[in-house]
């Protein structure tokens, strides 16, 4: 299997883990806020399903359209939203590494074409650090963390990605995907690590 078919994979086991946090999320609880500033769970889980259809459209081959990625409802089922779409984003990652295509990104830097390895690491990252997110509106970040470092696979590769996101003050300012880098503290394991250099604070609390 090729490094982007290993890639996919391993990302399916994240949106696996994601899954189930978001499975315990209720209608009633989408109006709670999110790690994201300014961000309802509502909007938060509008943003992750937007994502989902953004990527496995690029996967597919669709140019840099950025209709493609808005922000897509959730009604009250946020759980069904993320399952379907993160399935359908797994058969596109699928099919885009057997067919060894490249993708763009309009949302990303320069928009690309992307080697797919690429693509898939980043929303890998995405897909863990927004299940965080949702874990920590419900205050249940720390057994999903755990679980995440417990994979030495899956935490080198989230850790990896996230020390390669640009930390430049341009790429750092508000409307960006990142806030600035934080200090890790020291009794974190690598999950932590990876949120404070996204400018995430491990111990953020509603």
């Amino acid at each position: 299997m090729s490094r982007a078919g290993e890639l996919v994979e391993l990302h399916a086991r994240s949106l696996d883990l994601a899954a189930e946090v978001v499975d315990g999320l209720r209608p009633d609880q989408l109006e709670l806020p999110s790690p994201c500033a300014g961000w309802t769970l509502r909007r938060l889980m509008e943003h992750i399903v937007g994502q989902h259809q953004g990527f496995a459209a690029a996967a597919r081959g669709a140019g840099p359209d950025l209709a493609l990625w808005a922000d897509a409802p959730v009604g009250d089922d946020p759980a069904g939203a993320f399952r379907r779409t993160g399935a359908e984003l797994t058969a596109a990652f699928r099919e885009a590494a057997a067919a060894g295509r490249d993708v763009w990104l309009p949302e990303i830097q320069h928009g690309g074409p992307f080697p797919l390895a690429h693509a898939v690491g980043f929303h890998l990252l995405d897909t863990l650090v927004h299940g965080w997110d949702v874990a920590a509106a419900l205050g249940v970040q720390a057994p999903f963390t755990a679980v995440v470092d417990g994979d030495e696979e899956l935490a080198a590769t989230l850790l990896a990605v996230a020390e390669a996101v640009p930390a430049a003050p341009e790429n750092r300012v508000p409307g960006k995907a990142f806030a600035p880098r934080l200090e890790a503290g020291t009794a974190g394991g690598r999950f932590d690590r990876a949120l404070a250099l996204l400018g995430r604070d491990p111990v953020w609390k509603a």
